[in-house]
């Protein structure tokens, strides 16, 4: 841990004086590519050790494939030999190592490029293997036409801004930002002489670096304060379980819940102002004239804190991963997209019997909170009040399902989860199933999603 907050303090002074001294008008692309890499290894072995050889030895295994497989079935061998390589890594680490046991964890490098290995193959398939009326109108703007060399591939995936804490973002957006395109790009979609401007503007990250800085140093007091003193382990304490009547144990669980997040909000809004600070992540203007730095932003804490659905929560609760999830298999699975999505998030993230039983239990709970808003939110737009009682309803209902979903993700093993849901007597499943049988939803069908993807393109070439 102090390795990993040393070592994205660095980065942060690196990333500065990436941007200043190595700008695209001041270095070429090459040696652009050739610091990040560089530097991405130094913090990689720096942090990990010997450990960092499993990340080197996947890296070079893929770029293996990205030459040698056929396009067709590019995208496959990656995601098998990525997720495959990962599951393996994972696997050894639970068999050597106990519940609980501080280690060092060198997956969380590992899930990242894993990431980002198959989110290039996916688009790198989309770019040479298919046929544009075949693509939705995102995989046609990320389609990548062409293999990238060696060095473009290692700055990808390598790169000193994200190798320790992600995020994963699109190899376009990154070769355009080493490239110097990046801002450009964005700054094109808007109509500055209707705004006054005679030529584009030169947005600074600073401002926006310094404000994620202050949500870090937030996060990290939190973290130090509440979540040592709000342990998860205490939901299923026997006497804590005696003494206290079922909604207080629901509100406790709500409250080591949020004490459980700091440190999320602390190493994905650091790794956010690393990038920032390099100057990658702008993401255009928003309504107001405001310059926006969020393009790999991993979460929007105000949208957590109020999510009125399980939607709602999950897309604004690391979205990147979310991202690469809806990329490399909602958009491309031909059934089932949200159970085989929240499958391949839970092996994803590793084999600890707490993240299964968490994302299994996500899938019936997205399944019913969506038959429930398919099926009953019309009822309450017909006024204010109505539509605000609504609202305060459905938070609370989304927050105590989020807890009741997470809490196995945090215990891990399977006699604290087995032991926590029956303290609550399944209420949350039980639930859910009744829902499911009295509202059903009919999945939606790969031919129809097709069909509406095929017209969103139609809509975009339109424009």
């Amino acid at each position: 841990q102090i390795n990993f907050v040393a070592c994205q303090l660095f980065a942060l002074l690196a990333a500065f004086w990436f941007r200043i001294y190595l700008s695209p008008s001041h270095a070429s692309s090459a040696v652009r590519h050739a610091f990040a890499t560089l530097f991405g290894i130094y913090f990689a072995v720096f942090c990990f050790g010997w450990y960092s050889i499993h990340l080197f030895v996947l890296v070079m295994m893929n770029y293996g494939i990205m030459n040698m497989a056929s396009i067709p079935n590019i995208h496959r061998y990656s995601f098998v030999v990525a997720m495959g390589y990962l599951t393996l890594c994972h696997i050894s680490r639970i068999y050597i190592f106990h519940y609980g046991i501080l280690t060092t964890d060198f997956s969380g490098p590992l899930m990242i490029i894993t990431q980002k290995i198959t989110t290039l193959a996916c688009q790198l398939h989309d770019g040479i293997g298919r046929q544009a009326e075949e693509l939705t109108a995102e995989q046609n703007r990320l389609a990548v036409k062409s293999r990238p060399s060696l060095l473009e591939y290692l700055s990808y995936l390598l790169n000193f801004m994200s190798i320790i804490a992600g995020p994963c973002s699109n190899y376009k957006d990154y070769i355009a930002f080493i490239e110097g395109r990046h801002v450009h790009m964005k700054l094109l979609e808007v109509n500055w002489k209707q705004k006054g401007y005679d030529r584009l503007p030169d947005p600074s990250p600073t401002g926006a670096v310094m404000y994620k800085l202050c949500i870090t140093l937030v996060s990290l007091i939190l973290f130090l304060t509440l979540t040592k003193n709000f342990p998860m382990a205490y939901i299923i304490d026997n006497e804590f379980l005696d003494k206290t009547p079922f909604l207080s144990r629901l509100g406790y669980l709500y409250v080591v819940t949020q004490a459980a997040k700091p440190k999320y909000y602390f190493a994905w809004t650091l790794a956010d102002a690393v990038n920032n600070a390099a100057g990658y992540g702008f993401s255009g203007v928003d309504e107001r004239g405001t310059f926006r730095w969020d393009l790999l932003s991993n979460l929007n804490i105000w949208n957590i804190e109020t999510a009125t659905s399980f939607k709602m929560y999950i897309e604004n609760w690391n979205i990147q991963t979310a991202a690469w999830l809806k990329r490399v298999c909602y958009d491309r699975a031909p059934w089932y997209p949200t159970a085989l999505t929240f499958i391949l998030s839970a092996l994803w993230h590793g084999i600890y019997p707490g993240y299964y039983f968490t994302f299994l239990t996500g899938i019936l709970i997205t399944l019913a909170a969506r038959a429930i808003r398919n099926n009953c939110r019309h009822y309450f737009l017909s006024s204010v009040p109505l539509k605000i009682a609504y609202d305060v309803v459905t938070w609370a209902v989304t927050q105590l399902a989020v807890c009741y979903t997470v809490a196995p993700f945090v215990m891990l093993a399977v006699e604290p989860t087995i032991k926590f849901y029956k303290s609550v007597y399944f209420h949350m499943h039980i639930l859910s199933i009744l829902v499911l049988l009295l509202l059903p939803i009919r999945p939606q069908s790969h031919s129809v999603r097709r069909a509406q993807n095929q017209a969103m393109l139609n809509s975009v070439k339109s424009k």
